[in-house]
């Protein structure tokens, strides 16, 4: 039992060939690329619609207040342990290889599934988008061979594979791929932010907070309950922030950068929930939210159609981005799990010119392309959610662990008010875990169960830890 729970050294945990060439912007930038998505430009409807209505700003004060609880755990594990392994990483040096492990299995879930999943509701958007210009693609190039009349999702495939190319080229050409792509999407909010300031029906924010309801189905809705569901349903709109944290290896001093990229991306996308939430709520009465493109079909509703095309454009540029962040997270996760010998270590090999890990990029690429284009992903959506809120749990209870074990690790950054805040972002993850349906827990233990049999199989034999441990025994 002790072998399992063996910890990395952290004096070990440090760059191994990445090129560090990224700086505090291109971090936040990073980040508001993964968090800005279809939080905004779908989850604002859904919240407001189903479950907070206008008080769905009170909503989102709520969610980014328990986020930046891990968000300050984040900061502080990846300036005192580094590396490119984000919670896989802290949570094998604090917690052992085991919990690790675990943790690194659930991270390429959450990762790959996101991207899968993205890739299918890009896919519907520019289709839209061909379909406004006259030019939609036909049924069968967008569903997958299992579904009727389908055979291939072809954009979704075609764009990972063209992500995986850029990806491929480097972590600098991906950073301003990305920054150009968020300049976009920006740009479109802001658009929607100056439309709808003129277009404001006070009535449509009375009342504030609905009186409470049930449904036909005996489902409770609106009043403060539903203001704290309407947080549990949108935190998970600020999925993504800590793959900022698997680009530490490649920033330029990330003592200082990394909690700036990590702290600021979730500030800058808190604010703009609140503003875009509250303007929509305000521009159309919240029991009319519950559509696919909320903030498209805000303006559609003024008259405004060339807004409500450019916000759609803004949409695209918003999906592409997550796409390309949880990727990029996805190949660091399995980049470190390869270096340590979990995962078999011919896959750890950097470009020579663009220092990126390329037999991860395009393997990866490959199987989530098919995944994205021949298989029923929707279903499997929610245990993205799962596995975030089990690393957040990890990289919270992590900061704990090693201020009393570790006292004396040089920490940059350190978390204000611990052990407090990092224990009430553990019990804010673990109470959402909770509430997830059971049909997520049966899914994300059957995942678990997988990656245990691996790991007894494969990766505890060909450890690094263990080969050291069995050349000084």
């Amino acid at each position: 039992m002790k072998s399992i729970f063996r910890t990395k050294p952290i004096d070990h945990i440090a760059g191994r060939g990445l090129k560090p060439v990224l700086g505090a912007t291109d971090l936040v930038l990073m980040g508001i690329g993964a968090i800005i998505g279809a939080g905004v430009f779908v989850l604002t409807g859904i919240g407001a619609a189903h479950h907070a209505g206008p008080a769905l700003v009170l909503s989102f004060m709520i969610a980014g207040t328990a986020c930046a609880f891990a968000a300050l755990s984040y900061a502080e594990l990846a300036t005192a342990i580094g590396g490119c392994g984000s919670a896989y990483g802290y949570g094998y040096a604090a917690l052992g290889e085991i919990v690790g492990w675990l943790i690194g299995w659930t991270l390429l879930l959450e990762y790959g599934m996101a991207v899968s999943t993205v890739a299918v509701g890009w896919s519907g958007y520019v289709n839209n988008a061909l379909l406004a210009v006259g030019y939609g693609l036909p049924e069968y190039l967008l569903k997958p061979f299992t579904e009727e009349g389908g055979m291939l999702n072809l954009p979704a495939t075609l764009i990972i594979l063209l992500l995986a190319g850029l990806l491929a080229s480097g972590a600098y050409v991906s950073a301003k791929f990305n920054a150009v792509m968020v300049v976009v999407k920006l740009s479109a909010l802001f658009l929607f932010i100056a439309i709808a300031l003129f277009h404001i029906d006070p009535a449509n924010w009375s009342p504030f907070i609905p009186e409470r309801l049930v449904d036909a189905e005996g489902h409770a809705k609106y009043g403060m309950l539903g203001v704290v569901e309407g947080a549990a349903v949108i935190f998970f709109a600020y999925i993504g922030f800590d793959a900022v944290s698997t680009a530490a290896e490649e920033t330029k001093n990330p003592q200082r950068n990394v909690p700036i990229g990590i702290i600021g991306s979730l500030i800058v996308c808190t604010l703009l929930y609140i503003i875009v939430s509250l303007l929509l709520t305000g521009v159309v009465p919240y029991t009319e939210l519950g559509v696919a493109s909320p903030v498209a079909d805000a303006l559609l509703r003024i008259g405004q159609h060339w807004g409500s095309a450019a916000v759609a454009a803004g949409a695209i540029a918003g999906l592409t981005t997550v796409m390309l962040v949880m990727y990029f997270g996805l190949t660091r996760v399995l980049l470190a799990m390869c270096r340590d010998g979990l995962l078999p270590q011919q896959f750890a090999v950097l470009g020579e010119h663009s220092k990126s890990p390329i037999r991860i990029i395009l393997v990866s690429g490959v199987l989530l392309a098919t995944a994205a284009g021949l298989l029923p992903i929707e279903s499997l959506a929610k245990l993205v959610n799962m596995g975030t809120l089990a690393a957040f749990t990890v990289v919270c209870l992590g900061v704990i662990w090693l201020r009393y074990h570790r006292p004396d690790l040089p920490r940059p950054f350190r978390t204000p008010y611990s052990p407090l805040f990092p224990i009430l972002g553990a019990l804010t993850c673990l109470y959402l875990m909770i509430n997830l349906p059971l049909t997520t827990w049966i899914a994300f233990t059957l995942w678990a169960a997988i990656g245990l049999m691996v790991y007894a199989a494969y990766s505890y034999r060909h450890s690094h830890l263990a080969g050291a441990a069995a050349v000084a025994g």
